[in-house]
């Protein structure tokens, strides 16, 4: 049987934040390229999201809804909360008049993440110049960059080791953290932000904005209440982070009436002289506030594990499959020393994903993986980034091959793997590499296309190990 192999541009986009230049490669609807057909897909294409005034978001299905339910009842939040009356509130920073909102959302919400046990300056500098995407700072962003720079342990770094508006970014800086896990949460999930807020730290996110800068004025915002409010059809420009909310955020502190109580508290990136000493409040009734939002919640000390195994270091820029909600997907590597190989890491595409990891030593040269027991299984409840310990740790030889391979289901997904493409028309896909990676996708198991010769993308699969 012949199958069907498809790709499909995803595009959550927080922010495009930049005073007068767009990020190019992320705005939707994108035109169709027809690839080249192999003997295993007689079909083959990249797909592309329909035109529409909103970006894609993860889908709602009955049972992720009882999910997100389920986790609401069985830890209920206050009514409000603020992040600046229990320590957890980093101290506000300035992006200037360079595009680099998405990078200083990320920071913020690291920080955040780790307050207040523990205090850190991470470095915006360093995020929006040393990862693997070759922009410039005044080209914006968005958090698929920030994601694939930070899963990648490219950082986080320090801010005094390399600081922020002089256009340098020295070469060699180690990160100080392992980011390990970030979770994206559903569409306007207003009860799944408050957990992460409570539970993790700041959630990034995003909104429409007319304002330029802290002297900015504009119809959606008060001065006098530092409260926003936008009901137009204009998709997100600009990153933001939640450190709080009140339900009880009256309807009458914005300009225009939202017609309903309750606000998020934001951080911005404009220094302390916009709004509350950086801080804001947007209208749970905001248009865009809430739509794509995700959340760092595995963050470890930077020796964790030893060694990083990867070929995505552009991260998540699409999806692959057979057109059904199964699939596996596997990383042919070869150990570097002798090592035991700890922990996988991926993407769940969607919510409710299941998935069995497998390693398989002596992987063959001619691609023909035969996997034997699963060494882990489970179900991610949220659409992310996971890593997953084996449960039985495997010793590879220096110079081994070896295979890190996953059997994943999402459900009514039809193209579940996450990879990264190439595409030379897109300025955010130019940089992709390709031959750092020997990756591979099957429909069961047993038959595997090589992605890199067939499809012109590598697998997003990590593996990580310690010495022995």
């Amino acid at each position: 049987m012949k199958l069907k192999l498809k790709y499909k541009w995803i595009c959550r986009l927080l922010s495009v934040c930049v005073l007068s230049v767009a990020l190019t490669g992320c705005a939707v609807p994108w035109p169709a390229l027809d690839i080249q057909q192999t003997e295993e897909s007689a079909e083959t294409r990249k797909e592309t999201e329909p035109e529409s005034e909103e970006l894609p978001s993860v889908p709602r299905t009955e049972e992720t809804e009882k999910t997100t339910q389920a986790r609401v009842n069985a830890a209920a939040v206050p009514s409000r909360y603020d992040y600046r009356e229990h320590g957890r509130c980093p101290a506000a920073g300035s992006q200037g008049e360079l595009g680099t909102c998405w990078a200083f959302a990320t920071m913020i919400a690291l920080e955040s993440s780790l307050l207040p046990q523990e205090s850190f300056d991470f470095s915006e500098d360093h995020i929006s110049l040393q990862n693997s995407f070759g922009m410039s700072q005044d080209m914006g962003g968005d958090y698929t960059m920030s994601m694939a720079y930070l899963l990648a342990w490219q950082g986080p770094v320090l801010e005094e080791d390399d600081p922020y508006g002089d256009g340098e970014s020295p070469d060699g800086l180690e990160p100080v953290k392992h980011v390990q896990e970030i979770q994206l949460l559903d569409n306007k999930d207003y009860a799944g932000i408050k957990q992460a807020v409570y539970f993790h730290g700041g959630v990034q996110t995003s909104l429409f904005t007319a304002l330029e800068d802290e002297s900015s004025q504009s119809e959606y915002y008060n001065e006098d209440t530092y409260s926003y409010y936008y009901t137009g059809n204009q998709i997100s420009n600009h990153d933001i982070v939640i450190v709080g909310w009140d339900d009880s955020y009256s309807r009458e502190n914005f300009n225009q009436d939202p017609g309903m109580d309750g606000a998020f508290l934001c951080m911005n990136s404009w220094g302390t002289e916009f709004g509350d000493g950086g801080l804001f409040y947007v209208s749970y009734a905001d248009t865009n506030i809430g739509i794509h939002s995700l959340a760092y919640t595995g963050i470890a000390p930077p020796d964790n594990y030893e060694n990083i195994y990867q070929a995505d270091l552009c991260g998540w820029l699409g999806q692959l499959g057979y057109g059904d909600e199964e699939a596996y997907f596997a990383n042919v590597y070869r150990a570097r020393s002798d090592e035991r190989i700890e922990a996988a890491g991926f993407y769940a595409t969607g919510a409710d994903t299941e998935y069995e990891v497998y390693v398989l030593r002596g992987a063959p040269e001619n691609g023909k993986l035969v996997l034997n027991e699963s060494v882990a299984s489970g179900r991610f409840e949220q659409a992310g980034y996971y890593t997953v310990d084996l449960k039985r740790p495997v010793d590879v030889k220096s110079g081994e091959r070896f295979a890190m391979a996953v059997r994943i289901r999402t459900p009514e997904a039809v193209h579940p793997v996450a990879i990264e493409y190439q595409d030379d028309s897109s300025e955010i896909m130019t940089y992709v590499d390709l031959s750092d990676g020997e990756g591979y996708i099957s429909a069961d198991g047993r038959n595997w296309a090589n992605t890199e010769k067939e499809q012109d993308s590598n697998i997003c699969l990590k593996a990580y190990t310690s010495a022995r």
